[in-house]
């Protein structure tokens, strides 16, 4: 084949519907006589919910129905979006209620009401009586595991949701006989995802009696499985539509607001029940980001090689389990395939607080020990006086490296090159030495991270990925996939897979972008950055019976073996004499309509993906640190990726944008404030939640190093999460040189840089 449409930059598949308006969102979506549904939400952090009296409420006119806690079985459900696991002691922790009789945060569902419309919701919730028992909180994941502490979940009275690790050698060796042990305390800070598009669902039962959600989410076929475990229903009872969807970046991998939804609707016999939140809810009753604080100890040679790594871990996940500690141990793991430790020990404690409840966040736990790690080494380097990329490459894995844990084989490596590019770009050794000895009070430094980031969940979760095909009678091709598209792309580079290997032009594969579980192949959903790598191997499968069927009937009407056949462009072609037969078009047609041998041409196909492929990639970044007003400015940033072969180069670049642009707010502005004596969220909205704006941001450098992995369907590997992995340690490594001061929390905003210098004695 020399007909190409892998590697190209094709336009978006949905880019026509989302800027005209065309695609339709949950909220596009209705039924006749909607209901609204309203959540009433706990005030308090931690309390016993004694009573409610809800008599007021179910007066009021035009309201259908209000629910608590005494009306729904006492289910408990996780809510985290993992494939379900035949182990027990593999799932999620079932520690959730979908209204509860013990609020454990500031903005725990505790009641809800369904009315004709939302004003009258919002009255009958003022209409709500609540008795609460208010109990001692905690917030803080060190005090919460200290004798005495608040229980907040009695199943695990020490408030440790896990505490399994990671350990790889002999930690106690390397450190004893080490020539250099350096040690370090990093932290970062809770986020918010701030996706455009709010969580929104609507809920109802169809003419055979079954519950149907339309929502947004990133996982349809695991909300199914939820939403039925949750209200004790058959799987199958329950079907789940996902339209366009306004952005995820993880917090739409948990099934927050469907059950509820679900609930409020079997509470009025089944009638249609819109539960769309607020800002303000998203902020406190979705999920954030975790924060974590880390202790590193080191072992170091003398001619600077890293020898072994002990890293303690204290997680605050907040008031449920969530994800829970699968952060944590993806932290742990994901950054073993860069430096080439002798020894390896982490241990983490995923920690249950009275906070709002941490979940998956684009990086999955990789932002936060990325920071810690490449922090640290940058600390080292300054220390021992070495060039801290000198020091990196010095240390780097090199291929054929074997993750002693996972078995994970990195079967491309392309990172040295990342480093190289970005040093150029960034000009590192010129400017190196045009900021050396800087006094006045704006000074520049540079900095630079790396990271590796893993392409799906195996060998730890399931990756089962489904695809279907169905050719038209004019050669194009109807394509079905179960993984979401969520903004970032994901059904443009399967329809570019599926030309690409059917051997069509790109519009002629058109995707079916609503996911149905009714209807859609089996897929777990967006998460992982799993979706090219695990879905692209099905879409591949796929493409490649319907092109056989095509070269099958082919043979049959030439005579032709079908070896000696291709399909170029829509043409099938012999390839001997690179002559034309016919179209794909005719071929179809037969197969639609030949009164012999009709059967038109169809696949549907599973694909369980026992592999996984390691990306990389480095961050270089140019700042300006003013002295006296704490302000930091990046004035160039570049990310380059390892990231195997690129399928749409415009559509990674954008990519490689917003992801960027996302670490730029966690690096410097972005942090969830809690009063400390209450719990309760004091920025809980995007004014007072400091996100970065379009002047904030500088213009972002992408560049790529295509290296091709072998376990990969066309050599690709993960890219959609790393982008926002390496810009925050990037950025503080060049405050470090700049400055001489060592960031280790996040975020470096202008109070805690000016706190900083003071304490340093630079004002």
């Amino acid at each position: 084949m020399n007909f190409n449409v892998i590697g190209e930059s094709v336009n978006r598949s949905d880019a026509i519907a989302k800027v005209t308006g065309k695609a339709r969102y949950s909220e596009d979506y209705s039924e006749s006589d909607m209901l609204v549904g309203k959540v009433l939400r706990s005030q308090y952090a931690h309390a016993i919910i004694k009573n409610i009296d809800v008599s007021k409420a179910k007066a009021l006119d035009g309201v259908k129905a209000v629910i608590t806690h005494k009306d729904l079985s006492k289910i408990k459900f996780a809510t985290a979006g993992h494939p379900w696991s035949l182990d027990p002691s593999h799932r999620d922790v079932e520690d959730r209620l979908i209204l509860t009789d013990k609020a454990r945060f500031v903005g725990d569902a505790i009641a809800a009401v369904v009315a004709e419309d939302e004003l009258i919701a919002q009255k009958a919730l003022e209409l709500i009586k609540v008795e609460y028992d208010v109990l001692p909180a905690v917030f803080n994941a060190k005090e919460s595991i200290q004798p005495g502490a608040p229980i907040i979940h009695e199943e695990k009275p020490d408030n440790i949701i896990s505490s399994f690790g990671a350990n790889i050698g002999d930690i106690d060796e390397e450190i004893k006989n080490a020539d250099y042990i350096f040690t370090g305390e990093y932290e970062t800070s809770a986020v918010q995802h701030c996706h455009m598009e709010n969580q929104s669902a609507y809920a109802y039962k169809d003419s055979s009696d079954r519950i149907v959600i339309v929502t947004s989410t990133q996982i349809p076929h695991i909300v199914r499985r939820i939403v039925a475990q949750a209200l004790g229903l058959p799987w199958g009872k329950v079907r789940v539509i996902k339209p366009y969807i306004g952005g995820g970046f993880g917090n739409k991998q948990d099934v927050t607001i469907e059950p509820l939804t679900a609930a409020m609707s079997l509470a009025v016999n089944g009638e249609p029940v819109r539960l769309t939140l607020t800002r303000e809810e998203v902020f406190v009753d979705t999920r954030t980001r975790h924060a974590m604080l880390f202790n590193i100890k080191t072992a170091v040679s003398k001619d600077g090689y890293l020898k072994g790594i002990y890293m303690s871990n204290l997680v605050n996940n907040g008031a449920y389990a969530s994800h829970g500690h699968s952060i944590a141990m993806s932290a742990a793991s994901k950054f073993r395939p860069l430096y080439n430790f002798s020894a390896i020990k982490v241990e983490p404690k995923t920690i249950y607080t009275n906070l709002p409840v941490a979940g998956a966040m684009r990086g999955y736990g990789i932002p936060q020990i990325c920071f810690a790690l490449e922090s640290h080494l940058d600390d080292i380097a300054k220390s021992l006086n070495i060039d801290p990329i000198e020091f990196r490459e010095n240390n780097f894995i090199n291929i054929g490296h074997t993750d002693k844990l996972s078995n994970l084989v990195v079967r491309s490596f392309g990172l040295k090159e990342c480093v190289k590019k970005g040093k150029e770009l960034i000009n590192w050794n010129e400017k190196k030495e045009k900021y050396k000895n800087q006094s006045s009070d704006k000074r520049r430094g540079l900095g630079m991270a790396c990271f590796s980031y893993f392409s799906g969940t195996h060998p730890v979760a399931l990756e089962l990925a489904g695809a279907r095909i169905v050719m038209n009678q004019d050669g194009s091709c109807q394509l079905q996939v179960g993984a979401t598209e969520i903004g970032q792309g994901s059904d443009t580079v399967f329809s570019q897979m599926a030309a690409e290997i059917i051997g069509i032009p790109f519009d002629m594969i058109h995707i079916v972008s609503m996911q149905d579980t009714d209807i859609t192949p089996y897929d777990s959903g967006a998460y992982a950055s799993r979706q090219t790598f695990v879905t692209g191997a099905a879409v591949k499968k796929a493409a490649t019976e319907v092109r056989n069927k095509v070269l099958k009937i082919a043979s049959k009407k030439t005579g032709l073996s079908a070896d000696e056949l291709d399909i170029i462009n829509g043409d099938i072609i012999e390839k001997r004499l690179n002559g034309f037969i016919c179209t794909i078009e005719d071929i179809s047609m037969e197969a639609f309509y030949n009164r012999i041998d009709a059967e038109p041409i169809t696949s549907d196909v599973s694909e369980n993906v026992r592999m996984n492929a390691i990306a990389y990639g480095v961050t270089f970044a140019e700042v300006e640190v003013d002295i006296i007003t704490g302000k930091i400015e990046v004035l160039e940033i570049y990310n380059v990726h390892d990231s195997g072969t690129i399928i749409n180069p415009k559509l990674a670049e954008g990519q490689v944008q917003g992801g960027v642009s996302m670490a730029l707010g966690y690096a410097l502005s972005e942090k969830m404030i809690f009063d400390n004596k209450t719990g309760k969220l004091l920025n809980n909205n995007l004014l007072d939640y400091k996100l970065q704006t379009i002047l904030d941001t500088p213009n972002i450098g992408v560049a790529f190093v295509e290296t091709y992995d072998p376990g990969a369907s066309f050599g690709q590997k993960s890219l959609g999460e790393n982008p926002a992995i390496s810009p925050a340690p990037a950025i503080r490594n060049a405050v470090l040189d700049a400055t001489g001061v060592a960031f280790n929390k996040l975020p470096m905003n202008p109070q805690a840089v000016y706190e900083k210098f003071k304490e340093e004695g630079l004002i």
